[in-house]
């Protein structure tokens, strides 16, 4: 009997009758372990009938997931063979996904089952994210089921869904039984029902078995009390079957089983099912739910689950076609560390063709457990691969470790072109780590190595190293003639690999010599990227291709590149890319007057504690920025972050920017102009041309009106526009680009009709120190009748919230805790923090409850 769920299932009939119409969805069932998530699923199900073709999978509770897990399950329901990862090719994931897209699309209407994604691995999360885009123009209903708890797994799951369009997926909670739900099950059972619900606060699964357990005697106190009981009662083979079969994540194969427990099987497993343990699905037997199977599977003795665990590896590698990491769990459980040495690199390795990075670090870390006994030159590898997978994850300093480890293995081995591809290596996560001086290191004593030996491709890489170091210090001879050098051998040895990154840096320095060339550069660097599936090249190709059209002020341009980016990295799990070019998205929103919605991208980077130095760096500035003109006292933590960065080796490109951060606070009377002044001309001094020094210049002016603004020529045309005095033509150009703070900066140099249009722009963009400052210049310049700002009305009005601001307002007004609004959201809860902040501040509220009041007071809900 089902109580309660109603609602729900009225719910998903209804998105059913729209996918069936050709408006697909994801449905994402939510609630605590065993309050009936499943139970909803295989009602929604049993409904159906006739009607769309219904394809089941699930996640399995593994040590480290199967990748894509999921999606082979799907894949054998609908009948389409789909490869495993087991060649030495590289999967291209997107048309993979594309064709099971197309397959599950081919037979019309159609529903997708995927339970317990919060133990799914990245590429199944890709897969939903993939889905999650494209499902609005298909006839597909995605059911996915996730508990509510606060593990990682969940905190994924979160941030996967958070990146599907908001109108793409519908959220369902599925709650805990109320009082009289569990009062009518059990006067059904003639059980009594008081003692059930105050034993089991309305969760599902513990009602089910406090009402199955014997009626004499006490209620069990747990879920784990009324399984162990229920166990009890089975004939000793069958015990030990469902001993057996506990061992088995998710449900066990009868093949299998059959191998595991000889031709006893049959009866033992039946008696388990009639008993209510298990359950039978013809090819295989799984537990009801997973709190009963972790009950068994924790109350076996250590030696009796590494015999059970044993026993199952050894059924399992009978079949070819069990995957890889299904194998390796086993593995580990039963501490047959031969078998973990032989099968954890070769999970790893497939986990790494498919981009499921996180997966193929914890296979190589699993390997390097147990790896002692392997020869040296294999130990090597296994930390050089362990090393390149951590830093595509962000596990930068894990990725520093692993790499020095191998080095010196190499070292010992007298391998002088491993070991210089590792110092090349290590120049890499240095810089990525924010430390430039051991970067800079790193990567001479890797070409001074290597060039001792042959000429290779790690030579090659080791120049478009130096190449990438010099051009990201804007040392433009010393990027083009490094880069020349990588672009020739790698031509020579025939590696696009290193062409499309030598080419990259190339381009991406070219861009103030010859911007045309510049671009051509990056787009064929771009090109081979993606044509050869080089995955972390054709990251940093996006991030500089926007850079580049950000740098000229291209912003429909450069928003276009970090779309698409910023895309791919989501698609492919490169999480250091995808959250690098998000602070650069902060900013380009931050230009664009969306100041709301570059605070949230930006706290979506700096508030994930393992993004590393570097990466925050882009949304540290965009905060920094939105806070100095906000008026917001925070922003000094935020300062002092950003300069760490200029201690460890001064690069222009870091420089820039918070010079110009500096020079802002300066001008607004907050900062030092003569260390401000200071700081600009250092970055001029380091600029090697005159173009990439354009909006310093302008700030200098502010600062400094008299100050010569020097030769123009190549900046960015409102720059030079501003500097030569047109500042009625360089304003209209801010204008044309949406960029409304930068148009009211022009403006301040105009009349004074000119000067009060910019004080309601600063006013509108709710940049309050700002105007403060404006109204002071202009009152010293003798301008009456200045207004004083705008009134609460204007203020505590709907045109002053974003999109997502309302969203959490109306929750607060439904009395949303600020942990259930991110829940709700698909958001963290630091995010949730920054926008019920930027809520009581718009509204002028001191609490929740002001807010609430003064939002219905105000027809906003």
């Amino acid at each position: 009997m089902l109580l309660e769920r109603q609602p729900q299932l009225q719910q998903m009939d209804a998105l059913l009758a729209e996918a069936t119409g050709g408006r697909g969805r994801i449905v994402a069932l939510s609630g605590e372990a065993g309050a009936g998530k499943t139970a909803l699923v295989e009602a929604f199900a049993s409904r159906l009938g006739e009607g769309p073709a219904v394809l089941r999978s699930a996640c399995e509770d593994l040590s480290i997931p199967d990748p894509l897990g999921p999606l082979y399950d799907l894949a054998r329901e609908a009948q389409w063979e789909m490869p495993r990862a087991l060649d030495g090719r590289q999967v291209q994931r997107l048309p993979l996904f594309s064709e099971a897209l197309d397959v599950f699309e081919a037979n019309g209407s159609s529903v997708l089952v995927i339970e317990d994604l919060h133990w799914a691995d990245d590429a199944t999360l890709d897969f939903v994210r993939f889905l999650g885009r494209r499902i609005a123009n298909t006839h597909i209903l995605l059911l996915i089921t996730a508990r509510t708890d606060r593990s990682e797994g969940q905190m994924r799951v979160r941030r996967a869904l958070g990146e599907i369009p908001a109108g793409n997926i519908q959220r369902i909670e599925v709650p805990l039984l109320s009082e009289s739900a569990v009062l009518s099950l059990a006067a059904a059972a003639e059980r009594d029902g008081d003692a059930i619900y105050r034993a089991s606060a309305g969760n599902a699964f513990f009602v089910t078995e406090l009402l199955a357990a014997e009626c004499d005697g006490a209620l069990p106190a747990s879920v784990r009390d009324a399984v162990l009981a229920r166990a009890e009662k089975l004939s000793p083979g069958a015990r030990s079957m469902l001993d057996a079969v506990s061992v088995f994540p998710r449900r066990a194969d009868a093949w299998a089983l059959s191998g595991l427990c000889g031709i006893a099987a049959a009866g033992q497993l039946a008696e388990c099912v009639s008993n209510g343990l298990l359950e039978d699905f013809g090819d295989g037997y799984a537990f009801r739910h997973e709190i009963a199977r972790t009950t068994i599977e924790m109350a076996l003795t250590p030696s009796r689950r590494r015999e059970y665990n044993q026993r199952a590896l050894a059924a399992l590698q009978e079949n070819p076609h069990v995957a890889t990491a299904r194998l390796v769990h086993h593995a580990v459980e039963a501490q047959n560390f031969e078998a973990v040495r032989e099968l954890a690199p070769l999970a790893a390795r497939e986990a790494s063709r498919i981009s499921a990075h996180r997966d193929a670090a914890g296979h190589y870390e699993v390997a390097l457990r147990y790896g002692d006994a392997l020869p040296i030159a294999e130990r090597a590898e296994l930390y050089e691969g362990h090393a390149f997978e951590c830093h595509l994850i962000g596990r930068i300093e894990a990725a520093m470790e692993a790499q020095e480890q191998a080095r010196q293995l190499r070292q010992t081995l007298g391998d002088r072109v491993k070991e210089g591809d590792g110092l090349r290596c290590l120049s890499r996560f240095a810089y990525l780590l924010g430390d430039r001086k051991a970067a800079d290191r790193f990567a001479g004593q890797a070409v001074e190595l290597l060039e001792t030996a042959p000429d290779s491709a790690e030579l090659a890489m080791a120049y478009s190293n130096l190449s990438q170091l010099a051009m990201l210090a804007e040392r433009l001879e010393d990027t083009l003639m490094f880069g020349g050098k990588a672009v020739e051998l790698a031509e020579r040895l025939n590696r696009p690999d290193i062409l499309c990154h030598a080419l990259n840096n190339v381009g991406a320095a070219g861009q103030w010599l010859d911007f045309a060339k510049g671009r051509r550069d990056l787009a064929r660097s771009l090109g081979i990227a993606l044509t050869g599936n080089f995955q972390e090249h054709a990251a940093r190709a996006f991030t500089n291709c926007a850079c580049v059209e950000m740098n000229r002020l291209n912003l429909k341009e450069a928003a276009a590149f970090l779309d698409r980016g910023i895309g791919y990295c989501v698609e492919n799990d490169l999480a250091t890319w995808r959250d690098y070019m998000r602070g650069m998205q902060a900013q380009l929103l931050l230009r664009l007057g969306l100041w709301d919605d570059a605070a949230a991208m930006a706290h979506e980077v700096v508030d994930d504690e393992a993004t590393t130095p570097l990466v925050r760096y882009p949304s540290l500035i965009a905060l920094a920025r939105l806070r100095i003109r906000r008026g917001d006292p925070s922003a000094e933590p935020v300062l002092e972050e950003t300069k760490l960065f200029l201690d460890n080796g001064l690069e222009l490109q870091r420089l820039v920017p918070f010079a110009e951060v500096m020079a802002e606070l300066a001008w607004l009377g907050e900062g030092d102009p003569d260390e401000a002044l200071r700081l600009i001309a250092l970055a001029e001094g380091l600029s090697p041309t005159r173009a990439v020094f354009g909006e310093l210049a302008t700030w200098r002016q502010l600062l400094s009106p008299e100050s010569d603004p020097g030769e123009t020529d190549g900046m960015a045309e409102p720059h030079r526009l501003q500097l030569v005095g047109d500042w009625r033509a360089a304003a209209a150009l801010w204008a044309k680009m949406d960029a409304p703070f930068e148009r009211a900066l022009a403006l301040l140099q105009g009349d004074e009709p000119a000067q009060r249009e910019a004080l309601d722009i600063f006013e509108a963009l709710g940049a309050t120190p700002v105007a403060q400052h404006v109204r002071c210049m202009m009152r010293q310049s003798g301008v009456i009748h200045i207004a004083r700002g705008p009134r609460q009305a204007t203020r505590a009005n709907q045109a002053g919230l974003t999109q997502r601001q309302m969203e959490v307002l109306q929750l607060i007004e439904r009395g949303f805790s600020n942990k259930k609004i991110a829940a709700h959201m698909a958001i963290s809860p630091k995010t949730v923090d920054h926008h019920v902040s930027a809520v009581l501040g718009k509204l002028e509220a001191v609490s929740r409850g002001e807010a609430a009041a003064a939002a219905r007071a105000s027809g906003l809900v």
